[in-house]
């Protein structure tokens, strides 16, 4: 198992970064239960020179449990992604990762995202200048190419491997795919052949379970596994894989309604009020804001148990913490996994907010 830069991390399955979804409770929370490496959801470096509070959000972690910090950044201009990565390494940042993979158009039309697997020289500048401007080791997650004619990820990697990448993550589909069909993992077999020993490659895409994360590195030798999709309401994967055991139905009540108060503390934390509102009133509208962004979480958590429908369908029309904890309560300490039902659920779990 190759070292990322100088961290040699505790295994080889890494949680992927996840919008909307890999703030600070839920990093912290995947650590806990054993992922070696959980990288921050994307952050604009222009949002860096500004330094809103919405920016602060994204900066919060723990340094006692996310050893090494991982934090993406996302830009298209050298200079600009160099000057930002410096902020970034202030705030405490040890490893800065490039996304040069998000198909959303707002990224892209900016000339960032997977737009700058189109231009390999920009694309490489990037890793360079962050790296000279910081001493710290850059990764960046790439895909298989913006389109069916376009698949260019080994010139790529080649570009970014000259600008002293210290690790390449590659979601096996194009741009044009966004996360549609299914992930091509051949891709990151060819990746890995290709670079050989000159630095890690980590695989993604269509990670659901524990046998896909090994399947993975059986199919392609690539050295690490990002888990996305498979991590979401199950932080207990990386648990499992490295030989823990499922979670109880306690267990996972427990973790939720934790994970649940961490994730209000953490957003009202930095929620700005424009309006002036009295002290109890500006409580109010902080937990009812919070509460409406678990819901997806509350949502994923109940994936594959018996009644899940029902619950997502109860959660979507809750407003406070009360009755969050509650229903939790009431759906989760009593919740038996649906073997037979899960194939049929994924259908109905909505996994767009965190995957773009």
């Amino acid at each position: 198992m190759l070292p990322i830069g100088p961290h040699t991390l505790k295994n080889r399955f890494l949680l992927a970064p996840m919008a909307g979804v890999s703030e600070k409770p839920f990093r912290v929370l995947a650590f806990q239960q054993g992922a070696a490496l959980c990288t921050t959801e994307l952050i604009s470096a222009q949002g860096l020179f500004r330094l809103t509070n919405r920016t602060m959000r994204y900066l919060r972690y723990d340094p006692n449990v996310e050893k090494p910090y991982s934090l993406q950044l996302f830009g298209g201009e050298p200079e600009a992604m160099a000057k930002a990565a410096v902020v970034a390494k202030q705030y405490g940042a040890e490893i800065i990762d490039i996304n040069m993979g998000c198909p959303v158009k707002k990224v892209t039309k900016t000339g960032a995202g997977s737009s700058l697997m189109c231009d390999s020289g920009r694309a490489g500048a990037i890793v360079r200048q962050i790296r000279e401007a910081t001493g710290l080791p850059v990764t960046a997650k790439i895909r298989s190419g913006w389109d069916a004619s376009n698949k260019n990820f080994l010139a790529l990697a080649d570009a970014l491997g000259a600008a002293g990448v210290a690790a390449l993550a590659v979601h096996p589909r194009t741009r044009a795919q966004g996360y549609s069909g299914k992930a091509d993992w051949t891709v990151i077999r060819d990746l890995k052949r290709h670079v050989g020993s000159g630095f890690p490659v980590i695989g993604n895409g269509d990670v659901k379970t524990v046998a896909d994360a090994h399947r993975m590195l059986d199919e392609t030798g690539c050295d690490y596994v990002m888990i996305g999709r498979g991590a979401l309401g199950n932080p207990w994967i990386f648990r499992e894989l490295n030989g823990g055991s499922k979670p109880s139905p306690q267990e996972r009540c427990q973790t939720v309604l934790s994970h649940f108060k961490q994730h209000l503390v953490h957003h009202s934390e930095a929620r700005v009020h424009r309006e002036e509102l009295e002290p109890e009133a500006r409580a109010a509208k902080d937990e009812r804001m919070g509460v409406h962004s678990f819901r997806s979480h509350l949502a994923w958590y109940a994936h594959g148990l018996y009644g899940a429908s029902a619950f997502r369908a109860e959660v979507m029309k809750l407003d406070t913490a009360r009755e969050v904890e509650a229903a939790a309560e009431r759906f989760f300490v009593g919740a038996q996994v649906d073997a037979q039902a899960m194939a049929a659920d994924q259908e109905d779990v909505d996994y767009r907010a965190a995957l773009g």
